[in-house]
């Protein structure tokens, strides 16, 4: 009798350990879990994402609008038209766009921002606030190009006039790469890298106020 009494305890005891659940229950909670922390850290970080975004598109508006009114923040660009080809030489105070030549074409002039330039500082103090905490004011790339359709012989020179911004990548707060492959999904390893900007770039034509400070 204890033997058979021993045989079915065993089995009745098989029988709750088959139908134990509760270790299905935490497999199935950390799944969920991982998932739900999956989701918040991806919104929290596409959020923080989109809005540096924002205030980088704000901080080239702030940028480009200085530098068409203040002196050149590249060294090299001449301060007023010279004559071109044309001829009979037109006078000055000639249109540019008058006829072809009748201003001397310049060769387009780029450079990083400086803290030695004046014009590139100001621009810095004005936008850095809105960038991301690892800019430098060598993030700001200047550039002046010859448009014959701007400005007059002998008047101050007016450049096409534009500002990008060349951005470190945005670092994502979260490990969204492994929580998603600790959900399940499959080629995740990428997911969460640190990723480029888009180019922020914005481009005005240069005003005669460009000779002044008090633009």
């Amino acid at each position: 009798m204890r033997i058979r009494s021993s045989i079915f305890g065993s089995r009745n005891q098989f029988a709750q350990l088959v139908r134990d659940e509760h270790g299905g229950v935490m497999v199935e909670f950390a799944v969920v879990v991982t998932v739900f922390f999956f989701l918040f850290f991806t919104v929290v970080d596409i959020g923080r994402l989109a809005f540096s975004v924002v205030l980088a598109e704000n901080a080239a508006g702030i940028a480009i609008r200085t530098a068409v009114v203040r002196p050149p923040a590249c060294p090299g660009v001449p301060e007023r038209h010279a004559r071109g080809t044309a001829t009979p030489a037109p006078r000055f105070g000639t249109s540019c766009k008058a006829a072809s030549g009748t201003c001397a074409a310049v060769a387009t002039i780029t450079c990083s921002g400086d803290a030695a330039n004046p014009t590139a500082s100001e621009i810095w103090n004005r936008v850095q606030n809105l960038l991301p905490a690892n800019a430098t004011i060598a993030s700001l790339q200047f550039s002046y190009s010859f448009d014959s359709n701007l400005g007059f012989l002998g008047g101050p020179y007016t450049p096409m006039v534009s500002v990008d911004l060349n951005l470190p990548q945005f670092q994502f707060a979260s490990p969204l790469g492994t929580l998603a492959t600790a959900a399940g999904a499959a080629n995740a390893g990428q997911l969460g890298a640190n990723i480029t900007y888009q180019n922020f770039g914005v481009s005005l034509p240069g005003e005669d106020l460009a000779l002044g400070d008090s633009g």
